[in-house]
Formats: structure tokens, sequence, C-alpha cells
């Protein structure tokens, strides 16, 4: 519990108005010298923005590169961003992108629709190995491409017309494609600085370094001290840097919350990742004014590795999915904040209709483990759950753990990792039960569903399904948005039946935020331009 004391003592170390006896907190310096300082809950794995597949990685990758769009924070729709302009063609399979002719690298290098072009190639370099690739997959023949049956990228729907025009042919209509440009994968990356410190296809390169690092976004990287601090400092470079607000952004990978609060009541952070559940209500009680609750598209849920026994069988995993109790979740470890999850698609994702989930139904969860063969528990060994070492989610694998222990007669064990490690055992099936999260790209359902299409790069399960990638990619092809719903729901209405991932939670953001940050507006889908931020 926070003490009223300890609240007092937070409102005098906020105020920019201290007596000049003291000494000033990294806040107050902060204002005065305009760096923002945040919480990011991770160390980042990387910051090439063809391999980054955390958010808390993405979260800097924006502050230093930008792609042909941007995305509005309150809206999550598409803007323009290195792209001035586009035309798009009636059938909506041509896209042609009008660079501005005053974008940057920040060396100084012009940016052109050559760079475009050369990082769309990286990224769908299939020895690159990334695992977000299948973002760009509705340019014409880059899925192709991509996989490894066409090796000409020449092929590939990608031209560049002149320096500052570049034209995409795609495979299909693709009506959220202004959106996907803004994603991190669709980001240039420069040519010389990749081949100067490697090849094409190198995944570890010392590119990404201060003093190596070359972007186009409205930051540069100037310090990165593992599991410390990241800095980024404005790139005067930018296009648009008269109107950058900030002179650098430091992000901080704190993963506990509750420290991280602790440095926020000493000034050491204008803005954290989190805030601890058990705090909530003292800080609506005592200081409102210091706390943000947003809404984000996003869903937390249970990863089963459908390779592995006895998650092989979906009676199994259907069972476990049959004993959560997601209120008792949302309410004694999440205080409310984040709510119950119905299905896997969170509500509000671009108009699309929530598909209901497996609501508890202990009998009947009984009944199909003892089908398959494990009545009561028996003949099952101690299950190992993953999960993310933050305040949080092992908090979440305790409440399951004792659902199914009640309700099953299983026994799990709970494996806590940082977030490097974690994420690479999901990506490598080296697990047997994950608890992960995952938020929208951007605002439409696909961004949820296309991901467990058979050996998709972030289908971190094992399971695949032939009637599930039809379904992904009827909708894929139809144009009409009310009809392309209706085969997305029967999409998510097959995934949530086999099961090869539950729901749990959908998730949205409490933290902190100090009185002198201005325009740090909710964000949908959690991603923001820094250079709109101010202090004062």
């Amino acid at each position: 519990m926070i003490r009223r004391p300890a609240l007092v003592l937070l409102a005098l170390a906020i105020s920019t108005f201290a007596g000049c006896a003291r000494r000033e907190t990294p806040v107050q310096e902060g204002i005065r010298t305009r760096t923002l300082l945040i919480g990011n809950q991770n160390e980042p794995a990387t910051l090439d923005p063809n391999l980054v597949d955390a958010a808390t990685d993405q979260n800097i990758v924006t502050a230093l590169f930008e792609g042909l769009t941007v995305l509005d924070e309150k809206t999550a729709q598409p803007l323009p961003g290195t792209a001035e302009r586009w035309d798009v063609s009636a059938d909506g399979l041509e896209y042609i992108f009008h660079l501005r002719t005053n974008a940057r690298w920040s060396n100084g290098d012009p940016v052109t629709a050559e760079d475009f072009a050369y990082s769309f190639r990286r990224i769908l370099t299939p020895a690159l190995g990334s695992v977000y690739a299948y973002m760009l997959w509705p340019i014409r023949n880059a899925e192709a491409f991509n996989t490894g049956k066409l090796a000409d990228f020449g092929q590939v729907g990608v031209r560049v017309i002149d320096a500052h025009t570049l034209r995409l042919t795609l495979a299909h209509p693709t009506p959220y494609l202004l959106a996907l440009a803004a994603h991190s994968t669709w980001m240039p990356v420069h040519r010389a600085v990749i081949e100067k410190f490697g090849r094409l296809e190198d995944r570890d390169s010392a590119w990404t370094r201060p003093g190596n690092l070359v972007g186009n976004g409205p930051f540069t990287l100037t310090e990165w001290r593992p599991n410390s601090r990241v800095v980024v400092s404005r790139n005067h470079q930018y296009w648009d840097d008269a109107h950058n607000h900030l002179e650098r952004v430091v992000f901080f990978p704190t993963e506990k919350a509750d420290v991280e609060e602790r440095d926020f009541r000493a000034g050491q952070v204008h803005l954290t990742y989190a805030l601890p559940a058990s705090k909530v209500a003292v800080y609506e009680r005592e200081s409102p004014a210091l706390l943000r609750r947003d809404p984000l598209l996003a869903v937390f849920y249970l990863s089963f590795n459908t390779t592995k026994a006895p998650f092989t069988d979906p009676r199994v995993r259907r069972a476990f999915a049959l004993c959560i109790d997601r209120p008792a979740i949302s309410q004694s470890v999440y205080a409310g904040a984040f709510r119950p999850a119905d299905g896997f698609v969170p509500p509000g994702c671009g108009g699309y209709p929530t598909v209901p989930g497996l609501k508890p139904d202990y009998a009947a969860a009984r009944a199909l483990l003892a089908e398959a063969g494990f009545p009561g528990g028996r003949g099952l060994p101690p299950l190992p759950l993953q999960v993310l070492n933050d305040d949080k989610t092992p908090r979440t694998a305790e409440a399951l753990q004792a659902m199914w222990r009640r309700e099953l007669g299983v026994a799990i064990t709970i494996e806590p990792y940082e977030q490097k490690t974690w994420l690479q055992n999901q990506q490598t099936l080296s697990h047997t039960l994950g608890i992960m999260g995952w938020t929208a790209d951007f605002a439409d359902p696909i961004t949820f569903l296309n991901i467990f299409t058979t050996n998709g790069g972030n289908n971190w399960t094992g399971w695949g399904s032939p009637e599930y990638d039809r379904l992904i990619e009827r909708a894929n092809q139809t144009a009409d948005p009310a009809a392309r719903f209706a085969v997305l729901q029967q999409a998510e209405s097959l995934l949530l039946h086999e099961a090869p991932v539950v729901p749990i939670l959908y998730s949205g953001r409490t933290y902190l935020i100090h009185p002198s940050v201005h325009h740090w507006d909710p964000s949908p889908v959690g991603i923001h331009r820094y250079q709109l931020v101010e202090l004062k």
C-alpha cells in the first residue's frame, strides 16, 4: 500500500517550482532540457526494424525509423510519413507512393524509393528469418519469394519508378495496406550501413549499435547501456525536425512495476510502463491526475505447444480452456483493468463483431480429460508453464495453476523468464505451455487472426489447419467488408474450437504520467510519435 505521506512527498517532487535549495530531480531536469524519461519494461532484443517482434522493442524502433505512412495515435488510422502522398488504382491492386524530396537519413543521405525496395527484399529474404515478413505478403509474389518458391525478387510487385516514386502491385486488394505500411516491418534500412557491417541476411550485426545505426526517424540512437537505458536524440536531418518538441527520449528497461512506481515517486521518470494492481485504487483515490488507464486492442492468452504431449490432443487443450475463471483473474490480479476475453479479437477492432469463446464448464472439462485418457489428471506429469518475469504474469499463472489443480487434478509448475529468453522459447517451441500477449499492429481483426496460419512466423503453437488457412485466404480475397468479417468470424470460431490458444483477458494499459507531459494521447495500438510530445 502507498501511505498518504508518500503521496504528499510525490506531489512535492513533481512540482516544477521546487525551492532552489532542493536538488533538481531527473524529471525536473528533463523538463528543462526537453528529455522524456519513460519506462519500457524490457531490455530490447534488437533495434533492427526488420527483426523486432516485441512491442517494447518496437516502441524504440518507432523513434528511429519511419515507414511510408505513420499511424495517428488516437485513431490508429494511417497518415503520410516518409511518403507525402499516394495514388491507388481503381481495382485496389496498385499503390504509387510519392516520397518526400526532403526526407533524409540521419547521416544526411536522401531517403529514396530504392531504400524501401532494398529493405523489402531484405525482410523477405528467407535466410534473414524474419517472423514478421508476412506483413509484406499482400505484395504480389512476396509470399512466394519469402517462402523460397521464387528466387527472382524482380518478379515481386515492387518497382522503383524514380528516386522518389515507388510502385507496389498487390496480389489482392488489401483495404488496410496503408496501415500496414506504418508497421516496423515496412520501415527502410540504410543499405550501405547494413553491408558495411555484414551481409543482407545477417541477424546479429553491429549496425544497430550507437554510432553505427543510421535511421530516417525523428530521433537517432546515441546510447544503449544493456539493462540500464537506451537513449535516442533528436535527428536534425529528419524532414519534420522543426516540429520536434523533444531533444531526447530515454527508455528504461524496468521489468518490475513496483520498482517503476518507486522511480516515479522519486522523480526518476515521467512515465511508467505499468502500475502494480495493488496501488491502482490508492492513486485513484489520492492522486487521480497522475493515473492513466488507456484501452488497448490487445489480448492476453494461453498458448499450447501442440507438437508436444499431452497438448497434441485437442480434447486436452479444450479441457484446460474450459477451466479458466476469467473474471476472477481480472479482479484478483489486475484489479479489473484487464477485462475477461470472450474471443481472441478484442472488441472495437475496426468494427469487427466479437466471437464468443469457451465459457467455463468444469464438468465438461473433466469429461474431456477422462476421454483423452487422463481421468482426474492421472497419468499426466507436472506440466511447465512459461511466463514473462514481470509483476503480473506469474500471478496469472498461479491463478491458473490453482484452477487446474482444483478442477482437473493437474499439477502445473511455473517457469518465469526474462523477455528475450521467454520469446525465444516460444518461437522455437521449447515450451509446453506459455502465457502470451498480442497487441494489434493496426485496427483490423486480420492482425490477430493471420498469426495462426500454418507455419506463420508468429504462430508459436505448432498448430496448423488447412481449413483455417483457406478461410484466411478467402478473407484476403473478399472486398466487401461485411462478407470479409463473416469469413474471419468463421476462422476465429475454428481457432477457438481447436484451442491452440485460449484467450484469457483483453488487456489495457494502466500507468503513471507526470503532469508536465502533454500530447501523450491514448493509443489503441500502443504506438506513440515522441516528437509530438511536449514537456512543460
